[in-house]
Parts: C-alpha cells; structure tokens; sequence
C-alpha cells in the first residue's frame, strides 16, 4: 500500500513529505493503525544529535494514535475499528517487561531509538523502493498508516477524540507516571518541576489531580501562566535567580519539597532542586544529560537520592485509561497544552517547538488517499 508519510533524510535537512509503501501486512502481533493524530516529542528531534547512531533515512514519530484497519489474526487482542494509542516498543519477554517494568526492557534502546525489530525490516520504503529505517519506536507515526507490535497500542474510548491522544503515550505519560509511580505522591505532598514544557504540565496536572502541592519553575512567562491556570504555584527562574533558588523553593514550601522533577537537564537546576529537597527526598530525572553531572557537597546528604525516570515508570495498558478517565473527570486537561498542524506543516511545528511557542504539537494527516 502507498500512503503519505514526513521523511527525515538526513541529520541537517528538513522533513519531507512523500509517498511510502508498505509492501505486507501485519504479521503475527502486529495491527495496522490509520493515524489520526501523533504528537511531536523532544524526542523525535533528538535524532539530529544522535551521532549518527539513528538510523536515516526514517519516518519518525512515536506520539500516534487512530484506529486499527487490519489485524495480525485473534492473538492480537485488537479488533478492526479499534481506537488506541501507541506507545513504546518492549519485547515481552524479558526479566523487566515480565515483572511491569517495560519501560526498562533490556531491549529498549535497540527497538526504539537505534533500529527498531528486524523482523519485516525490508517491506517499508520510498516511493522509489529505497530502503526505510525499521518502525521508530516501534511506530514510525509522522504519516498516514503505522504497523505497529500489538503489544504498543492500547485500546481507549471510542468516544473520545482520537487525534489528540496520541502524547498520552509519551510525554503525558512519563510526566503523569514520574508523579504516580515513581514517586507515589499523593495528598499533603510537595513537587517542585523543573521546566514547564509538556512532561513538566503533565507532572503538574498529575500532581493536582493526586492532591499534592507543586511549584513549577521556568524562565517563560508564559509557560508560568499556563501552570498556574493549572494549579501550580509559579516560580519565575531566570539565569540570574538561579543561586536563590532553593531558598524560594523551601519559603513557598515550608521547608522544602518532598519531590522534584527535572525536565531540562541543566547541571546548574539538578543541584538546586537537590538542596531544595526535604530530607530523603527524590530528585526524578527524564531529560537526557549532554555533560557531565557534578554534584555539589552536601546535596545527597540525609537520604535525598537522584534517578532516571524512563517513560514514567509505567505500564501503558495501564496508566493510558487512568489518563483518559481523568480527563473526562476535568482533572487532567492535557487538550489545553496542544496545537495542531496538519502533517504538511511538519516543519513549521518543529520550528515553533524549538523557539517555545507551543508545548506540545500534534499532526495531523490528510485523509488517505485510496492504495492500488
């Protein structure tokens, strides 16, 4: 089948939209997903800086979600006409995916980030028969159609509005998870998130709907007003504020905060969320870190403890309907963080991801042409 699709050619170079093909179906465990929505995550336009170690040329977009128009067979799970949300690749089998911990699968960076499965590698190309990378994380959603493992793609409410769920499957749900799971705040607790972006809002929206109390710090204004409206007390911080930081944190929050998140992988931030701690508080992590991490003296002391949250620590067969019926309930408007675009304009909402002018985008594809 042919279908339209946002190609990455290469490291430097604009997405370009061109006609793809899918020269199978769906094998064993795997669906066919029309798209109706995927969002664009910091993490599709990290692959400019992989070094090289992700594979190009490559559809990207790992944010997906739609409706399933073809099925593997009945181990699937999934049925025709199904709405789901995709989400990242695992394999199922190993020690972490057996014990909920797919986000840690032994096989994750091999199947999201550096080369996807092998299996079927060879069916999805250009127009011209130019070989394509495997599915990015298991996905490849910036276009009309996905095949997808099964094992990705999880089954919501058909009521609901498909083309804006896809973030659910990422960004909304590592922020959302990193509250929920890893941390396990709940009622009287204190999270201080640093950077207001879409993993930070939906830390924070995770936060209120769980009765906990957060501070949101950032440097936009505009991002500030935006945490607020969402419950969240704002923090401006702007380069110059940053040493008085911790002592603010710890006046907004009596003493400080029982918890931190960091979006934004500044060393500078780390070490201030780490001093603004309450003792044997949790620092979360979940931006990748370019430099070194120095830590200052004093900032692990009386048990506070640093890690790296991968996808929120969550299952999201699990953690998705939570999400969505949260949303219904008014606790948890992730709809007022998005702007859509059609898929056309891929480029233009790089662009305006990268100067901060919309949290999170979504894009949308035209409607699919009919295949010969």
């Amino acid at each position: 089948m042919r279908f339209a699709a946002a190609v990455l050619r290469s490291y430097e170079s604009r997405f370009t939209l061109e006609e793809v093909m899918l020269h199978a179906g769906p094998g064993d465990g795997e669906v066919l997903v029309k798209i109706a929505g995927c969002g664009m995550c910091r993490t599709d336009l990290a692959v400019r800086r992989s070094a090289g170690r992700s594979p190009l040329p490559a559809v990207l977009g790992h944010e997906g979600a739609g409706v399933v128009v073809e099925t593997g067979g009945p181990d699937t799970g999934l049925s025709t006409g199904d709405h789901v949300v995709l989400s990242f690749d695992s394999c199922g089998h190993c020690r972490n995916c057996m014990g909920a911990a797919p986000a840690y699968c032994d096989s994750f960076a091999t199947l999201n980030l550096f080369g996807g499965r092998e299996e079927h590698a060879a069916r999805f190309t250009d127009a011209d028969g130019g070989a394509l990378a495997p599915r990015w994380f298991g996905q490849s959603s910036f276009a009309e159609y996905a095949m997808v493992p099964a094992r990705n793609a999880v089954r919501v409410d058909p009521t609901l509005p498909v083309e804006l769920l896809g973030p659910l499957g990422c960004s909304f749900l590592t922020g959302a998870g990193a509250v929920f799971h890893s941390f396990g705040a709940g009622p009287g607790d204190t999270i201080a998130v640093y950077g207001a972006g879409a993993v930070g809002l939906a830390a924070v929206m995770a936060a209120t709907a769980a009765g906990a109390v957060t501070v949101a710090v950032d440097r936009h204004p505009e991002r500030l007003a935006l945490a607020e409206r969402l419950h969240a007390i704002p923090l401006h911080a702007a380069s110059g504020d940053l040493p008085a930081l911790p002592d603010r944190i710890r006046q907004l929050t009596d003493g400080g905060t029982h918890y931190a998140l960091d979006t934004t992988g500044s060393p500078q931030l780390i070490n201030n969320a780490l001093r603004a701690l309450r003792p044997t508080g949790h620092l979360g992590l979940v931006a990748r870190l370019h430099t070194p991490l120095p830590l200052e003296p004093g900032t692990l002391d009386r048990g506070r403890r640093i890690s790296h949250i991968c996808e929120g620590d969550a299952v999201p067969g699990l953690l998705i309907p939570r999400l969505t019926g949260l949303w219904q309930a008014g606790r948890f408007p992730f709809d007022q963080l998005i702007r859509t675009y059609p898929l056309a304009d891929i480029n233009q909402a790089e662009r305006d991801c990268d100067a901060g002018r919309v949290v999170k985008p979504v894009l949308i594809p035209a409607g699919p042409r009919e295949d010969p």
